[in-house]
């Protein structure tokens, strides 16, 4: 049997983010003061695996309270393609700011919000996009091995959109909550591309 790679995607811990602003990309404090939902979280992932994280500094700050820290002490692997959805010229705005801009754009992404492009950004479907390949490429490189992944809720749903081969439209449907787990198993078939397993989604 070929050996499986097991994808535990955490997703970082809740921003801390008063005035509601549209983030995406942009680097936001995270606040990591519930020391109960850390450990309850490090308990559910596997002792040695693969650790990784992206470039923005939230995903590193979480990895620390998971982990301890400094992480880039700590073997983490950065990958950028797990990255946020960028919004573009609208990240730092609010929702009510972005209203009363009045733009055509804006009412184009509440329309389409999984294709349409924010100025400046990348769409949804983007962001599945260039986590596709990322998945296969990491899983080929750490073939099985444990990748604990600490990165986005759009990444995370992104990568569900890979494994169960949705729609992006689809897979914004799903909820993922800050310092959730959502576990996919990349399963290589010889001579066929490889299939996912979905294990759980959003486990606080």
């Amino acid at each position: 049997m070929e050996p499986v790679t097991r994808w535990w995607l955490v997703r970082h811990a809740p921003a801390i983010n008063p005035d509601g602003l549209i983030y995406g990309q942009g680097e936001i404090a995270v606040d990591c003061s519930d020391r109960t939902a850390l450990d309850a979280l490090a308990s559910l992932l596997p002792a040695d695996p693969v650790r990784m994280v992206t470039p923005l500094a939230r995903t590193g700050t979480t990895a620390e309270a998971l982990w301890g820290g400094p992480w880039s002490d700590r073997d983490c692997v950065v990958e950028p393609a797990l990255l946020e959805q960028s919004f573009g010229d609208w990240q730092g705005l609010s929702h009510d700011a972005l209203s009363a801009l009045g733009d055509a754009q804006v009412a184009a992404f509440w329309q389409a919000p999984a294709t349409a492009t924010p100025p400046g950004g990348e769409s949804f479907a983007d962001v599945v996009a260039r986590v596709a390949p990322a998945l296969e490429r990491r899983s080929a490189e750490f073939r099985g091995r444990d990748i604990a992944a600490v990165c986005h809720g759009g990444s995370i749903r992104a990568a569900l959109a890979v494994a169960l081969g949705l729609s992006p439209a689809q897979a914004l449907a799903f909820q993922i909550d800050p310092l959730s787990l959502t576990r996919i198993d990349h399963i290589p078939v010889p001579n066929e591309p490889a299939v996912w397993r979905v294990v759980t989604v959003n486990r606080s």
